[in-house]
């Protein structure tokens, strides 16, 4: 038992737990990461992309020239443009332009890498938000948090490796973070951000703890046998572990989820209080005691960018929900050392276009839109690619959803070409046939 428990702590995983910490295949720049999704669509036109040449032309007619661009599904014929309302401003001494949206986060320009030329060509909400949790736009395949779980196992063995967090809804429901056709014990944790975050912590009224560990052993003896009948079905050997790690939370979860520790300096910074930010302040600060404790992937979502209407109203209140509370966790990761091995990503499924829709609002575009990441090693204060002069597409150092996820790998030290899993007689991976590793070397260079 010391021996088993003393590789596993050495990145040696045992044979019966799946979750055990491995190695990466090479020298890994982040051990966590903290994935930042705007679930809805953000513009990137009126938050990281500023297009001097849209405002000039604020009201007039779409040029002829962008009539005949291949942009399928968006309605162009008497489009008339729509130049952001928001200013733009060098930030920081690498002088990277963000919009007044943003006044909190500017002050850590120097720290972002801000992707300008992300792109993909899925108009639909539903299968643009499985592109970018899944890399493909088919159902029932892992979640990017299950394959970063399945690759390097969790670092706590009293916590998962894995969690998830919403301020409103899941839009593809729990498939935004399952584990598809990898083992069940993959999947994310969901943590509720009202009430009570993790629910049924406490044992059962007059169960003692000697009572509980009998109870549990009695369950896995069975659920095994059970299993050996099954060997195709991971669900049960889920069900053992989530057991056996829900009975280890106990002790150790209820010191993660309680903030009251938290000097009245910190939970300012996140904005927590009666102001917009408390809520996705709290899942901030969640977040960065989750990987302080050996979590891997933490999933967090803001919903409600999808601006049909009124994207300057829209925007600025989304803005006042996130923007104080992002730009104080990468400031508490920095000031606590955790930044370094701590990636950080910023995204949403698609950008919106720069022609007005309905009252003042923008459609969806898929064809070019902005990203950021920070930490990890990463050399902040830099901007890579670009759109066109209107924002439709990207055009320079094009940066697909394959690659985004091929670099969050790779910071990782996982090599997303050989990461694979056997399914229906091929080997899977998160980047499918796609997929290059040069976004993360100019990242980090």
């Amino acid at each position: 038992m010391a021996l088993s428990h003393l590789m596993a702590r050495d990145g040696v995983a045992a044979p019966d737990d799946p979750l055990a910490p491995r190695p990466p295949h090479f020298p890994a720049k982040a051990r966590a990461v903290i994935s930042l999704f705007m679930r809805g669509g953000p513009s990137h036109v009126d938050t990281f992309d500023p297009k001097p040449v849209l405002t000039r032309h604020d009201g007039q007619p779409l040029p002829d020239s962008f009539k005949n661009l291949d942009l399928a599904q968006v309605n162009t014929s008497d489009g008339k443009l729509m130049g952001s309302t928001f200013p733009f401003r060098k930030r920081g001494q690498s002088g990277i332009e963000i919009s007044d949206l943003f006044p909190h986060l500017a002050e850590h320009a120097d720290e972002l890498a801000v992707i300008r030329s992300c792109y993909h060509d899925l108009f639909i909400h539903g299968s643009a938000i499985t592109l970018m949790q899944s890399g493909t736009v088919l159902l029932g395949h892992p979640s990017v948090g299950s394959w970063v779980s399945y690759g390097l196992g969790c670092e706590s063995d009293s916590l998962p490796a894995y969690t998830a967090m919403t301020d409103a809804f899941f839009a593809n429901g729990p498939t935004m973070y399952g584990s598809g056709f990898l083992p069940a014990v993959y999947q994310g944790t969901y943590l509720q951000t009202k009430g009570a975050a993790i629910q049924n912590l406490k044992r059962p009224p007059g169960m003692s703890a000697g009572g509980q560990r009998a109870l549990l052993d009695q369950l896995g003896s069975w659920n095994r046998r059970h299993s050996e009948t099954r060997p195709g079905d991971s669900r049960l050997n889920a069900r053992i572990q989530n057991y056996e790690l829900a009975y280890r939370m106990q002790t150790a979860a209820p010191d993660l989820i309680d903030i009251t520790s938290e000097t009245e300096a910190t939970r300012n910074l996140y904005g927590l209080g009666d102001g917009p930010a408390d809520r996705f302040g709290r899942m901030c600060l969640l977040a960065r005691r989750m990987v302080e404790r050996g979590v891997r992937y933490v999933y967090l979502v803001s919903e409600g960018w999808d601006a049909h209407g009124d994207c300057k109203g829209n925007h600025e209140e989304q803005a006042k929900k996130t923007d104080q509370p992002i730009a104080g966790l990468l400031a508490d990761l920095k000031q606590r050392g955790l930044l370094e091995s701590t990636l950080v990503t910023w995204q949403g499924e698609f950008g919106r276009t720069p022609i007005k829709q309905g009252n003042d609002g923008r459609d969806h575009n898929p064809y070019g839109f902005s990203s950021w990441m920070a930490g990890a090693g990463i050399r902040g204060g830099q901007v890579i690619g670009a759109t066109d002069d209107l924002g439709f597409h990207a055009i320079e150092d094009k940066v697909h959803v394959n690659d985004l996820h091929a670099t969050t790998m790779t910071l990782l030290g996982l090599d997303h070409e050989r990461l694979t899993y056997l399914f229906e007689g091929r080997y899977r991976r998160l980047t499918d046939v796609g997929g290059a590793n040069d976004l993360a070397r100019r990242l980090t260079s």
